[in-house]
């Protein structure tokens, strides 16, 4: 019996499925992940209409959608703004503190005619969601990025494709 054969083989089984794993982990490109809202069928309707108005550009980063890619996920830059179209209404949004101001992590506001709420989030990101619109739009801004420019931009399209309302 020839041990040295033996051992070469048993060693490259451990080195092959290790190539394989971090083959299978890493990534080609670094997009970022999003989780696709469920809405109704209208609310997707207005969805699509949105991702067809959105600009290529937020806040000087250019687009590039997250995965999985849909109409109702788009991103920007790098870490990615993200936006998501569709998702349902956040707790915070009919809770009575934030309507007060008594919330340190949720202020409500508006931006170039869009009203939204403001969340603090873990890691120094903020989570905006429109209001007084008949579909919920999501908008998550990475720590250090100035959220006003963000908002400025996204404004026309929101503007444009989802009409003033409450949501269902």
């Amino acid at each position: 019996m020839n041990f040295f054969r033996h051992r070469r083989r048993i060693l490259a089984v451990p080195a092959f499925a290790l190539l394989i794993t971090i083959a299978g982990c890493s990534s080609a490109d670094d997009s970022a992940s999003a989780a696709v809202p469920s809405p109704d069928a209208k609310a997707a309707r207005l969805c699509r209409d949105l991702n067809k108005v959105l600009p290529s550009a937020v806040d000087g980063e250019s687009r590039h959608d997250p995965e999985p890619v849909s109409a109702l996920t788009a991103g920007w830059g790098g870490p990615e703004i993200i936006l998501r179209c569709g998702v349902t209404q956040p707790p915070k949004m009919v809770d009575p503190a934030v309507a007060k101001g008594d919330d340190p992590d949720a202020v409500a506001g508006g931006v170039n005619g869009v009203d939204w709420l403001m969340e603090k989030r873990g890691g120094g990101a903020y989570r905006f969601t429109t209001a007084n619109r008949t579909v919920y739009v999501e908008v998550t801004v990475p720590k250090g990025r100035d959220s006003s420019g963000v908002l400025i931009d996204l404004a026309p399209a929101i503007k444009k494709a989802i009409p003033e309302g409450i949501a269902d």
